[in-house]
Order: C-alpha cells, then sequence, then structure tokens
C-alpha cells in the first residue's frame, strides 16, 4: 500500500512536471509566434483617401495575418521622407512618382514596387468660363514651379494648343492646397486653377460655390500623376519576402475595402474625419473605387509621362526607360499564384 501510494505520488508529481512544462512551452511557443511578426515601417506624407488601404490593413489585422509588425508613420514628404529611407528608418514610403524620377538619375537607389492610385485632378475655373477655349489670355494657378501640379497642367495646356507665356499665364501661387487655389479663383485673383475631386466637389455640392468644371486628367488624355509605394533596391534584394508579404495585405485590404463600404465609410471618417454621407459617397466612389487599382501594379504610365516631364531639366533621363524605375516582380508573383481570386471568395 506504501508502495502503491508512493507510486501515485510519484506519478502525480510528473503529471504536475508536465502540466508546467507545458504551460511553459505554450508561453514560449506564444512569445515565439510574436517574435515572427518582421517589422515593416511604411512612411506616408499626407492624410488623404489613396492612404485607406493602410489604415484599413492596421485596423482589421492583416498585416499580421501576413506575418508582420507594420508601423505606419506620417512624416512631410519630399526630401524628409527620402532620407529616411534611404538611411533605413523606414523601409517604405508613399512618394509621387516624378520625385522618384527625379531623385534616381542622381543616384538614389529607388525603386516603386506598387501604387496608392492616381487622383483625377479637375480643371476648374471662373463661373464665367465654360470651355477650356475660353481660358485663352487667361490667368491660370499651379502650386509650385516644378510641382505636380505644374507638370500637369503643363500637359494639359499643351493638349489644348494653349503656350503658357504667350496664350496663357500660368503663375506658381505657392499654394498645394487646392481649395485654397480655388478661393483665389473664386476671389477673382486666378481664372482657373487644377484641384482635387473631393475639394471642388466640396465647394460646389456642399457650399453652394458657383464655379465650371472644365475637365479631368481622363477628358483631357493624361494620366493621373498620385503617390507610389517605394523602397530602395537593397531592401528589395535583401527582404522581398517581407515585401511580398506587405503587398499582400495590401492587396487584400484594397479588395476587402472594395467590397465592405461600411468598413470604408468607418475608415474615412475615423481617419479623414468625413461625417457627411454625400462626400462620403463620393469620396469612396471617385478616390477609391476610380482612383485605387483592385490590382496595384506599379503605374507605367504615369512613369513614363514623368520620364517625359523631367527629361529637358536631367538630360540622364533621356537615356533610361520605365523599367530603371519600377519593379513589378513581386506583384507579377502574387498574381500568378492565383493571389486575387483567392482573396475574392
Amino acid at each position: 500500500m506504501t508502495k502503491c501510494f508512493g507510486l501515485q505520488g510519484f506519478s502525480m508529481k510528473k503529471i504536475g512536471l508536465f502540466t508546467l512544462m507545458v504551460l511553459l512551452l505554450g508561453s514560449r511557443l506564444g512569445n515565439s509566434q510574436e517574435k515572427k511578426l518582421e517589422p515593416f515601417v511604411v512612411a506616408y506624407s499626407s492624410v488623404t483617401a489613396n492612404r485607406v488601404p493602410l489604415w484599413i490593413a492596421g485596423d482589421t489585422g492583416l498585416f499580421e495575418k501576413y506575418g508582420l509588425d507594420v508601423k505606419l508613420i506620417n512624416i512631410a514628404a519630399g526630401n524628409v521622407a527620402l532620407s529616411a529611407l534611404l538611411t533605413g528608418d523606414v523601409h517604405l514610403i508613399t512618394a509621387a512618382g516624378p520625385q522618384v524620377v527625379a531623385a534616381v538619375p542622381r543616384g538614389a537607389p529607388l525603386i516603386i514596387v506598387s501604387t496608392n492610385g492616381g487622383s483625377l485632378y479637375q480643371l476648374v475655373a471662373r463661373p464665367s468660363i465654360k470651355t477650356v477655349q475660353e481660358l485663352r489670355g487667361k490667368v491660370i494657378g499651379s502650386s509650385r514651379i516644378g510641382a505636380g501640379t505644374d507638370f500637369v497642367l503643363r500637359r494639359i495646356l499643351d493638349k489644348l494648343g494653349l503656350v503658357p507665356g504667350k496664350d496663357v499665364s500660368l503663375i506658381p501661387t505657392g499654394l498645394s492646397e487646392s481649395e485654397k487655389r480655388m478661393l483665389l479663383m473664386l476671389q477673382g485673383k486666378l481664372d482657373a486653377t487644377l484641384a482635387e475631386p473631393d475639394k471642388v466637389f466640396q465647394l460646389v455640392e456642399m457650399s453652394g460655390e458657383k464655379m465650371s468644371v472644365l475637365g479631368n486628367l481622363r477628358d483631357f488624355g493624361i494620366p493621373a500623376p498620385g503617390s507610389e509605394l517605394v523602397t530602395t533596391r537593397q531592401f528589395l534584394k535583401d527582404h522581398r519576402g517581407r515585401l511580398k508579404n506587405f503587398l499582400m495585405a495590401y492587396s487584400e485590404a484594397i479588395g476587402l475595402g472594395r467590397r465592405n463600404k461600411e468598413l470604408t465609410y468607418q475608415t474615412f471618417k475615423k481617419y479623414l474625419r468625413i461625417g457627411e454621407p454625400k462626400l462620403l459617397d463620393f469620396t469612396y466612389k471617385v478616390q477609391f473605387l476610380e482612383s485605387i487599382p483592385a490590382k496595384p501594379y506599379p503605374r507605367e504610365d504615369a512613369v513614363q509621362v514623368a520620364i517625359e516631364d523631367l527629361a529637358p531639366t536631367i538630360p540622364k533621363l533621356k537615356e533610361m526607360k520605365v523599367p530603371d524605375f519600377i519593379d513589378v516582380g513581386l506583384m507579377k508573383e502574387i498574381d500568378n499564384e492565383g493571389f486575387f481570386a483567392r482573396i475574392q471568395k
């Protein structure tokens, strides 16, 4: 009997020890799983509708689903963002295509791997101007010389056969916010300018301001400038798997936002502080569905336009082609694996 109790006691001790080991092992496995989330830092420069897939992926756990611990940070555009990327403080940034096209020939090892989509800017004018032909002899305001809106306006004017300095006056206002340029126009200081469609909608449909919408970039046959997803060539080489996982999470967020309108609306409300139903509808339709591609491949047409625009001031660009600035390999790999078909199920 004593022997039996001894064996029983020994058995219970073993069970207790085994249970403790299982608990410890489970805890360690849990910690190990947490450690398996790879760090990934993404910097974006403005709080705009085309950032919505990033926020959806973050809020719904898609980044974690693909093994990433993603930090989304808002920093200034231009040299600040580029410096952060080149020093390795961030792994991927949102940047305008022309900015990348201008930096690469000067030695910056940048590569575009995806896109946030383009903005279908609208050419707007004072209400007395009804057609593009009536722009002759008028004053048109851009943001700054060399800025995206400046290039786009020059392309529009070229399509219309209007030469800046001869047929029209194209002046830099120093204002990057299109709503401020439109206010100058409504005050009679400009005759026309380029504006984001949601800002036009707010002024015309919601505030009752009068102005003429002469067309958008699609009407003029011009690729929409926008925001590209950019990393360094070294990071692409060393961490290709991590970038692929990010692009899968990002692409799934786009699909989720397309299928679940209410989720996208909630994201607009949270990050853009949009609450008015008409503006929500408009932003969703124009700046999400129409602007962000379901398959976010790098936009070759937008890069080509940037090359053509900048070549006169950067001679080396005349020897360069679109593949010098983009890498479609990861998106093709994801696509060929049937990823987009799977996330629709």
